[in-house]
């Protein structure tokens, strides 16, 4: 399959990208680089698709949505918060319905709090939202085309960039085998939530 890999220089894109390029031929995209897309910016996201012809599957991994406290004031908009993760995954559905190969897939990423957290209430509400527009979007796709979203909560590794406790987060190596499934398998309207080895367990 071709596949592109949306925010590929990430730590969860790029080690997607890699477990993918060990059967499929992996176009590599993010916001710099040979093959870029703003995720924030939906005439990016068009000219990804008229730019890298006849793909199978698209894989989104790009996007986040910051802890943004809910007393930031009126300087913070709030879609500008949310708009990447969500707007930008939902319109790169609808790109992905009109370009993407018959049967091919999207997988996008939402995301979850184990436990509520400061400054977490929108990105919550994204996730939330993103999980419900996979469940309801799937059964539109047409001519076999398939949707699925992957929602790992904290990653190990990306804890660890961040100084904090990697072991209250899921390693990067069992997040991707979850973005492999969606991609490689028959799920349609899933939401994946990889889960941490037996023995790492949340407080």
């Amino acid at each position: 399959m071709k596949i592109v890999v949306i925010g590929a220089s990430g730590i969860i894109g790029s080690a997607v990208a890699a477990a993918l390029e060990k059967e499929h031929e992996v176009v590599r995209a993010s916001r710099r680089g040979p093959v870029r897309v703003d995720m924030n910016d939906t005439a990016s996201i068009d000219a990804l698709f008229a730019s890298v012809p006849d793909v199978d599957a698209v894989v989104c991994c790009a996007a986040g949505a910051p802890l943004t406290p809910l007393d930031s004031g009126p300087g913070v908009d709030v879609e500008d918060v949310v708009r990447p993760k969500l707007f930008g995954q939902v319109h790169l559905v609808r790109c992905a319905v009109r370009y993407l190969r018959d049967g091919g897939s999207a997988t996008l990423t939402g995301g979850v709090f184990e436990r509520p957290m400061a400054g977490g209430a929108l990105g919550a509400m994204v996730n939330a939202g993103l999980e419900a527009f996979v469940a309801g979007a799937a059964i539109e796709m047409p001519r076999g085309l398939r949707l699925n979203v992957v929602s790992p909560g904290w990653v190990a590794e990306t804890l660890e960039s961040l100084g904090m406790d990697a072991s209250e987060g899921t390693p990067v190596g069992e997040v991707v085998k979850d973005y492999v499934a969606a991609v490689e398998g028959a799920d349609q309207g899933r939401t994946f939530r990889p889960s941490r080895p037996t023995g790492l367990s949340i407080e």
